[in-house]
């Protein structure tokens, strides 16, 4: 059976850092999935190429500005949620200019990724884990 569901193009990065760690956030209140920690991105707007929406979901989510060659797609979510269905390109990213700060009031936390096990990330997110792991451990 073919479901309806409307599927939701999101762009998600794992930022890392000279330790081989991974920056995650966590979303504020009154967001839907609140409390949840979750890597940076967002929803690709209609005509934008997923790179660039990343690159404008981290200068407003986190001040940083990062290139599109800096941009290194590693694996991707496909999730079905009860209204939607989610696909989400993660891609890695090691270098970037300007110093990351939560603009959003968004906490932040650099985590191995052997340990993001141990926050409580929406369910499309854990499947990104694995290959995280693979590539940082």
């Amino acid at each position: 059976a073919r479901s309806h569901l409307k599927i939701l193009l999101v762009v998600a990065v794992a930022l890392i850092d000279a330790d081989n760690r991974v920056l995650i956030a966590k979303r504020p209140e009154g967001k839907q999935l609140a409390g949840y920690w979750e890597f940076p991105g967002g929803k690709v707007d209609p005509g934008e190429r997923p790179e660039e929406s990343l690159i404008r979901e981290l200068m407003e989510e986190l001040g940083i500005t990062v290139s599109a060659d800096c941009l290194a797609p590693l694996t991707f979510a496909s999730h079905g949620y009860e209204n939607f269905h989610l696909v989400m390109p993660l891609y890695v990213c090691r270098k970037w200019h300007g110093f990351i700060t939560g603009k959003e009031g968004q906490e932040l936390k650099w985590a191995y990724a052997t340990d993001l096990r141990n926050y409580k990330l929406p369910p499309a997110d854990i499947p990104l884990i694995a290959p995280l792991i693979d590539l940082l451990a």
